[in-house]
């Protein structure tokens, strides 16, 4: 290992955003996290959507209720109604 050329390495105190604090070494001097183990869903178990600036809200207006499911639904009917064009389907507002 060449000398000169690594950065030091130190033991710091993380804090995370819930209040948890842990002792563990870094090239930084100071660690802050925004989640870690003791509130991250997953490993908690609750779900807890974390939503910044609004990404979530404008996916599902955008996009609304999509499933795959549906859209094949969707595309199984645009089918039928093309095999037989006599019988246009009331309920299919698109």
């Amino acid at each position: 290992m060449r000398k000169g050329i690594h950065p030091e390495y130190h033991e710091v105190e993380v804090h995370c955003a819930c209040g948890t604090t842990w002792k563990s070494r870094s090239t930084k001097q100071e660690v802050r996290l925004e989640i870690c183990s003791n509130c991250h869903p997953f490993f908690t178990g609750k779900q807890k959507l974390i939503d910044t600036e609004g990404r979530v809200e404008r996916f599902t207006k955008k996009y609304g209720a999509q499933t795959v499911a549906g859209l094949k639904e969707r595309q199984e009917r645009l089918e039928k109604q093309r095999k037989s064009p006599g019988a246009a389907d009331s309920t299919e507002a698109s």
